[in-house]
């Protein structure tokens, strides 16, 4: 679905991705994990054609991705149609009066008649639980409720993969309980899921395979999530948990002392 071959990126001349190589399979979850500035949130620009690599390729399901097939809408409708991206801060992804045209826009950007559209959009307000939004302003919605607002609005194109960057961020613990079994739900309905975190609870509950960025800008490991979430080594060198990680024997959960950032 996903393949990346020797990928770099630089802004200005700084680095933020270094000799990428990475395959993603149509069905997995996977979660990037690292330090901020490591990296996850160019290779998600990069996934979702809003970013171009300075070297290397990028294929979406057999396709080389480049700034001139981007360029062609029939193209570009047609990419957009198959990966979706929730953005880290809800507010970018947000600008109609009312949240039903919110969910709507996408849709309607397709060619979609109004009655396909009513229907998609009816569909994400239900999944979402959030049918009493629909004619309410985006921007006075609560920092959970835009989230989910978000959320809709990729979902109403249907992707194939969905790609998350940093989902958890400034939402209160009971919505990202729920993030989290939405996450799964998603996952077991087929949807190929990408994830990037540094939330290792979330990693140990979403995710079957998690790659982890160094703070050299490059992939330090590519494993199943829960063999490198045991690897305290591992996550110590990468800035990832501190000297007072943990685990409780015999109960299996671990309990992780994460960086401030």
């Amino acid at each position: 679905m996903i393949e990346l071959n020797d990928v770099s990126y630089s802004y200005e001349g700084i680095p933020a991705l270094k000799h990428i190589s990475l395959r993603i399979e149509k069905g997995e979850s996977v979660a990037l994990m690292g330090v901020n500035g490591s990296g996850k949130s160019t290779l998600l620009k990069l996934l979702n054609g809003i970013l171009f690599p300075d070297g290397g390729e990028y294929r979406f399901a057999g396709e080389s991705i480049t700034r001139k097939k981007m360029q062609d809408p029939v193209f570009s409708k047609r990419f957009h149609q198959r990966i979706g991206f929730v953005f880290q801060n809800s507010d970018t992804q947000l600008f109609c009066s009312d949240v039903y045209d919110e969910i709507a826009f996408g849709p309607r950007q397709m060619g979609m008649d109004e009655s396909e559209v009513e229907k998609r959009v009816e569909d994400c307000l239900a999944l979402l639980n959030i049918r009493d939004f629909r004619h309410r302003q985006p921007y006075h919605l609560s920092g959970g409720e835009k989230k989910k607002v978000a959320i809709a609005c990729v979902l109403a194109l249907n992707p194939e993969v969905l790609v998350f960057d940093e989902p958890l961020n400034g939402l209160d613990p009971r919505t990202q309980r729920w993030f989290a079994s939405f996450l799964i739900q998603l996952h077991e309905s087929g949807k190929t899921l990408i994830s990037s975190t540094h939330d290792l609870e979330m990693v140990q509950e979403i995710a079957d395979r998690a790659v982890l960025f160094d703070e050299n800008h490059t992939i330090a490991a590519d494993k199943p999530a829960q063999e490198l979430l045991e690897d305290t080594e591992l996550l110590k060198k990468a800035n990832l948990i501190d000297e007072y990680y943990h685990r409780h024997p015999g109960n299996g959960h671990q309990h992780f002392h994460i960086h401030p950032f």
